[in-house]
């Protein structure tokens, strides 16, 4: 079916399915580009949370009297706010309340991608993300 143009008389052809053709070809690559952003920005999320996590932890290791338990209480707290699973923590050296001052205290706190992804099965599976936080024990 040819339409009439006003202008000048002469028939046009019909472009009707030229649209949702062009929207069948493109909504597909169009819906992986906004999906890997998703996931992306839920990577970067999750690496933020476990460097806050490991921090957090590296605090509560400076306390005076503080052991382990403090350390992985205060890590998990920040792991639980924030929907983190899977993560572990990782303390460095483990005997740290009984070190002297000026010693160096290290927290890592590490997960795998696949556990906090968005939609599994992606690009983030295998992918381990870790946060690490190091600060010097200046009292005891």
């Amino acid at each position: 079916m040819r339409k009439q143009s006003a202008a000048n008389g002469r028939a046009t052809p019909s472009r009707s399915g030229v649209a949702a053709a062009e929207f069948a070809v493109c909504l597909p690559i169009l819906l992986v580009i906004v999906i890997g952003t998703i996931e992306a920005c839920s990577m970067i999320y999750l690496k933020q949370s476990l460097s806050v996590a490991a921090y957090e932890g590296v605090r509560a290791a400076l306390k005076p009297g503080a052991e382990t338990a403090d350390v992985d209480a205060a890590c998990k707290q920040i792991l639980t706010a924030r929907k983190v699973s899977g993560a572990t923590v990782t303390i460095t050296p483990g005997d740290f309340a009984s070190r002297p001052e000026q010693t160096w205290i290290t927290v890592r706190v590490v997960t795998t991608g696949g556990a906090n992804s968005v939609i599994s099965g992606w690009f983030y599976d295998n992918l381990v993300i870790d946060g690490e936080a190091t600060m010097m024990k200046e009292f005891d």
